[in-house]
């Protein structure tokens, strides 16, 4: 059974995987690194943050943090969290807003699992570009056979009710997963992380050089109010991060550089 020490080591190699791969699309720009320190228990994380030509703005971040009590569950005692969230806010409005993380937590009774990928078009969605995602998504998940609950848990979850629709195209996510069987559910946590990268880098091949009007920016500021207001409002990472005692500003490594209302 793998320990937290090598589920760290994984977290960190895909991290820099992903920071590596984004890089090469950015003419100029690197990311830009910053540790901090879990101020209400042991460990801490690694913000990366980049803002390019193509990157309007991207987070590659990790954290590993533990304390005495569990802020968001029935669990009591001393807990272990562990993850890489990511997030891209794009210069060319027809190039989508990509979401992804895996986590990996634990406590004295329980430990589980959880993550996803969706994808968020910014006013501009290209029905190639959702099938592209879900296909890669779906061949990941179907040796598990858990493609159409976790893709339905996306639609579920990422739904912003004040607006009556869902925030993007979809895509997949679980929580608090758990079979009983934890090299099983550790795999198919691990081919979640690993074709990350398979789902979107064609796609920013398609549409980072597409043209593009003020107006078409315009429009992409206005959805791009709808991303912060589910982020701020409902997202259960953001709610964690603040409950815990996170850094701040790792949280809101979500936030786009520029949103209109």
């Amino acid at each position: 059974m793998q320990t937290k020490e090598e589920i760290i080591r994984y977290l960190h190699a895909l991290r820099d995987q992903i920071v590596e791969a984004f890089e090469a699309l950015e003419p100029t720009a690197r990311f830009q690194r910053t540790l901090w320190d879990y101020k209400k228990g042991v460990g801490g994380g690694q913000m990366s943050v980049l803002r390019g030509d193509v990157f309007e703005k991207a987070a590659v971040n990790w954290s590993g943090v533990g304390g005495e009590h569990f802020p968001m569950d029935d669990s009591s005692g001393p807990f272990f969290a562990t993850g890489v969230s990511l997030i891209t806010h794009m210069a060319n409005p027809h190039a989508p807003t990509v979401h992804f993380n895996i986590r990996y937590i634990e406590t004295e009774k329980k430990r589980w699992f959880g993550g996803g990928y969706d994808l968020t078009p910014m006013g501009f969605p290209y029905k190639e570009d959702g099938e592209h995602f879900h296909s890669v998504a779906k061949n990941a998940l179907d040796p598990y056979g858990e493609y159409p609950q976790f893709a339905q848990n996306a639609k579920e979850y990422f739904y912003i009710p004040h607006r009556q629709k869902e925030r993007g195209m979809g895509g997949i996510f679980f929580d608090h997963y758990n079979t009983g069987d934890f090299e099983r559910d550790l795999a198919l946590w691990k081919d979640v992380g690993d074709t990350f990268l398979e789902t979107i880098l064609p796609i920013y091949a398609r549409r980072t050089s597409h043209p593009y009007t003020l107006e078409e920016k315009e429009k992409q500021l206005e959805w791009r109010a709808h991303y912060v207001e589910f982020n701020l409002l409902y997202d259960r990472g953001t709610k964690f991060g603040f409950a815990s005692g996170g850094n701040p500003e790792a949280i809101l490594c979500s936030m786009p550089p520029l949103a209109k209302w």
